[in-house]
């Protein structure tokens, strides 16, 4: 039997719909493969969200996490949905990660997103700025860590290379400008590669805290294979300035491959006939992939 990927539309009244038909009108996706389209369109009107709209979103969702959980497909890819219209109609959930990582039943998960030459993993994800310094906690670095070095090594790396964002401007200029580097940051650092070595994967290296104004630079130049980012907006500007139309974003620590376009529902272009499939593309190929390789 080939390898079943479900794709949901997201939410229909954005541009879900269209880069989804797009996608799989492109050439460019595997055909030894089977994509099944999860979620109705309806009666949504393509740049007019409304209650109906995020609710036909969230059944295709339940339908994807009971079928992946089940095992009738292998791999989700995900559409955009929008979290405000989202909450309005009772959805608990920051995101799509969190939701299907509680439907899966797991607590170890995190967020991940590449695009071209950059890959990060994020500890923090949709909270406020102020709120993050006290989010930070050596155990969720370690954490988040050891999820991107298995997610690297499943790709074929099999020495990656990891740095470690600092949080504060020049990772805290020992110290002058935060603490958090020095009491937070390299602890967690120095557990990783304790952890690696323990676990007979001394290869693995662990670097930093680096301070993020020159991490992008020199990851773009395959210094290293990936970043672990303190917080969103941290990794996720310099992955869109490198590859916005490419980026994936990918949930770890799941049962099975679960990814989804790096943009939301662009409800001011939906239906025009202007969006761009190249995201939803790399996601559907990126989720065939890993789900092979779990296979």
């Amino acid at each position: 039997m080939p390898l079943r990927i479900g794709i949901t539309l997201g939410d229909p009244a954005g541009l879900g719909p269209e880069i989804v038909r797009s996608a799989l009108q492109s050439g460019k996706l595997a055909n030894d493969l089977d994509y099944k389209v999860i979620g109705q369109v309806g009666a949504a009107v393509a740049g007019a969200p409304s209650p109906d709209s995020a609710r036909a979103a969230l059944a295709a969702m339940e339908e994807a996490a009971s079928l992946a959980n089940s095992g009738e497909i292998d791999a989700i890819v995900t559409g955009p949905i929008h979290k405000a219209r989202m909450a309005e109609i009772g959805f608990e959930f920051p995101g799509q990660t969190e939701f299907f990582a509680a439907r899966s039943g797991r607590t170890n998960y995190a967020m991940l997103l590449t695009g071209g030459m950059i890959t990060i993993a994020l500890v923090t994800t949709h909270v406020p700025l102020r709120d993050v310094p006290a989010l930070l906690k050596t155990s969720e670095i370690v954490r988040v860590g050891l999820l991107l070095d298995g997610f690297l090594r499943r790709r074929g790396k099999t020495a990656p290379h990891i740095a470690v964002a600092g949080l504060n401007p020049h990772a805290g200029e020992s110290g002058k400008i935060g603490r958090e580097e020095i009491e937070i940051i390299a602890p967690a650092i120095a557990e990783l590669n304790k952890s690696l070595l323990a676990s007979h994967q001394s290869t693995s290296r662990f670097t930093g805290p680096t301070p993020s104004d020159t991490l992008f630079f020199h990851l773009t130049n395959e210094k290293w294979d990936a970043a672990v980012c303190m917080y969103h907006d941290q990794g996720l500007i310099p992955l869109k300035l490198h590859a916005f139309h490419s980026g994936v974003n990918v949930t770890l620590g799941l049962p099975f491959p679960r990814t989804s376009p790096d943009h939301g529902t662009a409800f001011d272009i939906a239906g025009k006939g202007i969006a761009r499939p190249d995201s939803m593309i790399a996601a559907i190929n990126l989720a065939a992939e890993l789900a092979r390789k779990k296979s």
